[in-house]
């Protein structure tokens, strides 16, 4: 097929787009590169520079024809989103819309969606299935649901869409890795306390109604994740929308994270103990059951340890990341 990565200069996007070439798909990447990395993009890959905002130019660009579209382009930080909300649903939510509108004229028939755990905010039910409420408790999360709703209305034209709700994506895949400014995902943050390029790892409240108090989050391997998303394009039919919880249905706290990244490294990491994140919820644990029956996913990497061996691995190959 060939097939369209928007966000494709990320870090999921680059891996997806590393695992369609290996499969044989013909891929072109389009990003504006505001928060992805050039080099990124894997060798071979014809880049397009464009934002979704920009519709004129998102419609000349898929005008050339698509089979497909893996859609990974959004604003991700929950802190963020909650002091600039307006800018999450303009960027994620109309973004999305110019896309959908191009992919209709151009007549591409399958969409894969990059959505997140987040829709769920506070959810009753551990581990967390696809028909649990979405009360998302924060502006990431919400434009998320936003776009799948709308997704939802669109599906009545015929397009084939699944949307993949992401628990917490790790690790790297040979050279494409996590590098993100500003970093908030706790492994690289451990790994780079480990390393003494940090001074410490903050542990964004200790006083959750967890077994240790901290917040206990579901990592998943992203080459698993990715391939998830070609599982996803095979099966995808057209008049339907699909929604996949994609995690280990394991949970581990943030102390349980920062004592596995002191065994695998030997070193000491300082955690310091900070209030609690506005909109951060105090358990997301996946429940996969739906993806493993239906499209015969499984988890082929969910050993927390070695998840981060496999990052502390990629940072000292590349210390520079994909820049």
């Amino acid at each position: 097929m060939k097939l369209l990565v928007t966000g494709g200069a990320g870090y999921i996007g680059s891996v997806v787009a590393h695992q369609l070439v290996e499969a044989g798909h013909e891929t072109v990447v389009l990003d504006n590169v505001a928060k992805g990395h050039r080099r990124a993009i894997p060798d071979g890959i014809r880049f397009v520079r464009c934002d979704l905002l920009d519709s004129e130019g998102t419609r000349v660009a898929l005008s050339e024809g698509f089979d497909g579209v893996l859609q990974f382009a959004a604003l991700s930080l929950v802190g963020e989103s909650l002091k600039q909300p307006e800018l999450y649903y303009r960027n994620n939510v109309c973004g999305t819309l110019n896309l959908l509108e191009a992919m209709g004229e151009a007549g591409v028939p399958r969409l894969v969606f990059s959505s997140t755990a987040t829709v769920y905010g506070e959810p009753e039910e551990v581990p967390i299935p696809e028909t649990a409420p979405a009360l998302p408790t924060n502006p990431y999360g919400a434009s998320k649901l936003a776009v799948d709703r709308m997704i939802w209305a669109v599906v009545a034209r015929g397009l084939a869409a699944t949307s993949l709700r992401y628990f917490n994506v790790a690790e790297a895949s040979g050279r494409f890795g996590e590098n993100h400014h500003p970093e908030t995902h706790l492994i690289p943050l451990v790994l780079q306390a480990a390393a003494g390029t940090r001074g410490s790892v903050r542990v964004f409240g200790p006083d959750y109604p967890t077994r240790d108090g901290t917040a206990v989050r579901d990592y998943v391997h992203v080459e698993d994740l990715g391939h998830a998303h070609l599982l996803a394009l095979e099966a995808a039919q057209p008049g339907e929308h699909r929604v996949y919880n994609l995690g280990n249905g394991a949970g581990f706290s943030v102390r349980e994270v920062v004592e596995a990244a002191r065994a695998v490294t030997g070193r000491s990491i300082e955690a310091v103990e900070a209030p609690r994140r506005a909109g951060d919820p105090a358990v997301l644990v996946a429940s996969s059951d739906k993806i493993r029956a239906e499209l015969g996913w499984r988890p082929e990497k969910p050993e927390l340890e070695a998840m981060i061996s496999n990052a502390r691995d990629c940072i000292q190959s590349h210390p520079n990341g994909n820049e």
